[in-house]
């Protein structure tokens, strides 16, 4: 039995203060991980609105592609040239790399789908559980590894090469849409 706060809150937002208190995350990391957090919000925000009778479907599918847009794309971009290849050097994450790029093309499909707008209802439900099962495998399993086996030395140039490559991503500013709501309608105090 759930006490205290957490009682309150959705599976996926349990799940995000689970691990914030559970990983210590490496600072060469943390950037991929702090716009995983803006996507786990998504999710979070997409799975409260499938509780509401009336969602505007066009609403959340032009956020999602803005949110693709202005930095999932350049997120995916940045562990496809930095991340993948030089964990893919590591025998034991070779396998994990390829689940990870196979589920990005996934993911490039849906966030294409809302951008023309043809995901209904249980597409974005597919969409939200997707990103999020997708997010935590790379941050318990895929950067808890790196973690582990690579030195300071390899996670620092990892660190450099991502600053670079997410310098786009950090000039956005993403902001929820005011028709894409938080609330499901119960008493959420």
């Amino acid at each position: 039995m759930l006490t205290g706060f957490t009682a309150y809150l959705t599976r996926p937002q349990r799940d995000i203060i689970r691990t914030s208190r559970l990983m210590l995350r490496d600072q060469n990391l943390v950037p991929l991980s702090r716009q995983h957090q803006h996507s786990l919000a998504l999710c979070v925000r997409l799975s409260r609105a499938g509780e509401i009778t009336e969602v505007d479907l066009e609403a959340w599918q032009a956020e999602i592609a803005r949110q693709f847009e202005q930095e999932i794309s350049i997120h995916f971009a940045a562990e496809e040239k930095e991340v993948f290849p030089r964990a893919a050097e590591f025998s034991e994450m070779q396998g994990l790399v390829q689940e990870l790029l196979a589920e990005h093309a996934v993911l490039r499909s849906l966030f294409a789908r809302a951008g023309t707008r043809s995901l209904d209802r249980a597409g974005l439900a597919e969409f939200a559980e997707k990103l999020a099962v997708h997010i935590r495998k790379e941050e318990r399993q895929l950067f808890e590894a790196m973690q582990k086996q690579m030195d300071a030395k390899e996670l620092a140039v990892i660190g450099s090469l991502l600053e670079k490559a997410l310098a786009d991503a950090s000039l956005a500013c993403f902001l929820p849409g005011a028709a894409t709501p938080t609330k499901t309608g119960r008493d959420e105090t």
